[in-house]
């Protein structure tokens, strides 16, 4: 199967318009038409509904992206690969959610490439799911979480805790109007969400909510408010008075695993990975 319809395929269900699809590919319209034409073709079934700025996947297309996409991660590994060779490099590909990154990866990839001059390192934000189908195919080495996946073939081990504290621009907050005072909500994963339901249920609505916890430390900085947010990230700012660590409200702490397939041909490399990351200084 030509590898340039399954791209053009995957760019027209991201964009859901042939015209901004064509932009990103660098092709025509029409070129893009008759690509999808010939891969519908080519499989025996249509891919798409096409309504006036309303494409949608038909059933047939929802089965195909995720193969469309296993083929194109496939294709861009083996080909780095392959240029690998002449150096006779190893390559590994780690993955982390945005607070993950944020909160703990940051301060360790110039680690592992200090201590691993003979690896080539990939590293990418992926959600949580998707990390983890990538491990089962085999087109990822590491992925780095807080809710460890349950699977078999998964060796999956815990690294550290990471401290996520209860912070305030607000030198004046106390237990009682922490949640009253432009409270922006973090999701920190299920564990976190479940602790926080169980300790705070019926405070105050946050007025913002976001999944990254640099994006609420940004805000509250420039917005004014009060978030839980890590300790490796506000300590600066703890430090030159422009956030309070809110004593009186409780603190948490979330536990990184980094997972791994059991059968990974690289594990020599891996566990080094997995070593040099569980002894990053908190």
């Amino acid at each position: 199967m030509d590898i340039d319809l399954l791209k053009t395929f995957v760019e027209v269900v991201k964009t859901r318009h042939f015209g901004r699809a064509a932009e990103n590919l660098y092709i025509t319209q029409s070129a893009v038409s008759f690509r999808i034409r010939q891969l519908e073709q080519s499989l025996g079934v249509n891919l798409f509904i096409r309504q006036r700025n309303n494409i949608q996947l038909t059933a047939p297309g929802e089965r195909l992206l995720p193969h469309a996409k296993m083929i194109l991660t496939g294709m861009q590994r083996a080909k780095v690969d392959v240029a690998l060779a002449n150096t006779m490099h190893k390559q590994i590909s780690l993955s982390g959610t945005p607070n993950i990154w944020d909160a703990f990866l940051q301060f360790g990839i110039n680690h592992i490439v200090s201590a691993m001059p003979g690896v080539s390192l990939v590293a990418e934000i992926k959600a949580q799911q998707e990390s983890t189908r990538l491990l089962l195919e085999r087109t990822l080495d590491l992925a780095v979480l807080f809710d460890p996946p349950k699977v078999d073939e998964l060796i999956v081990k815990s690294i550290r805790d990471l401290a996520i504290i209860p912070v305030s621009t607000f030198d004046s907050t106390t237990k009682e109007d922490f949640f009253d005072r432009q409270y922006v909500y973090v999701d920190w994963g299920t564990a976190f969400s479940l602790w926080h339901a169980k300790h705070f249920n019926g405070a105050t609505p946050p007025y913002f909510r976001t999944s990254t916890g640099r994006i609420a430390l940004d805000l509250i900085l420039q917005c004014g408010g009060s978030a839980f947010v890590p300790e490796v990230l506000a300590l600066e700012q703890i430090e030159n008075g422009q956030l309070y660590h809110i004593e009186e409200v409780e603190s948490n702490s979330r536990e990184i695993f980094i997972a791994y397939h059991k059968d990974n041909e690289q594990i020599e490399q891996i566990e080094t990975i997995v070593g040099l990351l569980g002894t990053l200084s908190q």
